[in-house]
């Protein structure tokens, strides 16, 4: 069988299961090992019987619905290799723009200082690991209150050589319990309101933890809103993931915990309000 014979019946299985095409696609470029112009380029080559029998077995997986993410048992974020399972959220494109702002307001405001930075609610760490390694100034700690959540992403900062301290607790609670004062705060928590309607990709594979954040969506913000007075410095700035339509909701949240601080909201790259600042005791231009 060639490449050709083997994508378009892919592709047609995939389209009879309405499940994206492109993953069939994803899956063959990473089981060859071959970018999408390779790929092309021997689409009229027979392929290796072995390379054929596992596409087909990791084919009829996706068939399910299982991410293809979940089949790898892998992700790439911001360059770094992640391992994901069932136990942890897989990292989208859109927190990677979190990530880069971060950094650039870690520039803007903290320039080369040495700095105690926290990531509440972990999941594979991905946003910790990424964060301390784009910029080594940052003293790197993640919670989750998932164990489970937390054995993965120990597990991707030895694999990925990050220094992270990792905590197991509810939210900001091992913070306040282990006296750490954090100059930066980050979180992407679970901002899906409980009635909303998932795809069974997202429904029936992700940790439904770190998912669903109450009747309205912003359960956890409040919480983190409000227990992070405990163990923000004066001068601090907190940055979050948030629904693409929860920005005044979220905004009014913010200006209550904290009336005298800078608050903006950022648009991702497709021009959706998707990320929260709040910049406490710090200039901002």
């Amino acid at each position: 069988m060639t490449y050709r014979e083997c994508m378009r019946r892919a592709q047609k299985l995939m389209k009879e299961a309405d499940l994206s095409e492109n993953a069939a696609m994803l899956l063959m470029m990473e089981l060859a090992n071959k970018e999408a112009h390779d790929l092309y380029m021997d689409y009229e080559n027979e392929m290796d019987e072995a390379l054929a029998q596992e596409f087909e077995e990791k084919l009829q997986i996706l068939l399910t619905g299982m991410p293809l993410q979940h089949i790898l048992g892998y992700e790439y974020f911001y360059g770094y290799r992640y391992i994901v399972n069932e136990d942890v959220l897989i990292p989208r494109p859109e927190t990677e723009e979190l990530v880069a702002n971060v950094l650039a307001a870690y520039d803007e405001h903290f320039a080369d200082q040495k700095v105690t930075c926290c990531d509440i609610g972990t999941g594979s760490g991905a946003i910790a690991i990424t964060l301390k390694k784009e910029e080594d100034n940052l003293q790197m700690f993640a919670s989750d209150i998932s164990e489970d959540a937390i054995a993965v992403a120990k597990q991707n900062a030895a694999n990925n050589e990050a220094d992270v301290t990792f905590l197991i607790g509810d939210m900001c609670e091992p913070f306040i319990e282990n006296k750490i004062q954090v100059d930066i705060l980050i979180s992407n928590p679970p901002y899906i309101p409980n009635d909303e309607v998932m795809e069974h990709s997202v429904k029936d594979f992700e940790p439904h933890v770190a998912l669903f954040g109450g009747d309205d969506g912003l359960k956890f913000y409040r919480i983190i809103f409000e227990r992070s007075q405990l163990f923000l410095k004066e001068k601090s700035m907190l940055a979050f993931e948030i629904g693409y339509n929860q920005k005044e909701a979220l905004m009014k949240e913010a200006q209550r915990y904290f009336p005298n601080a800078f608050i903006e909201v950022l648009k991702d790259m497709n021009g959706k309000d998707r990320m929260l600042f709040i910049y406490n005791n710090l200039k901002h231009e």
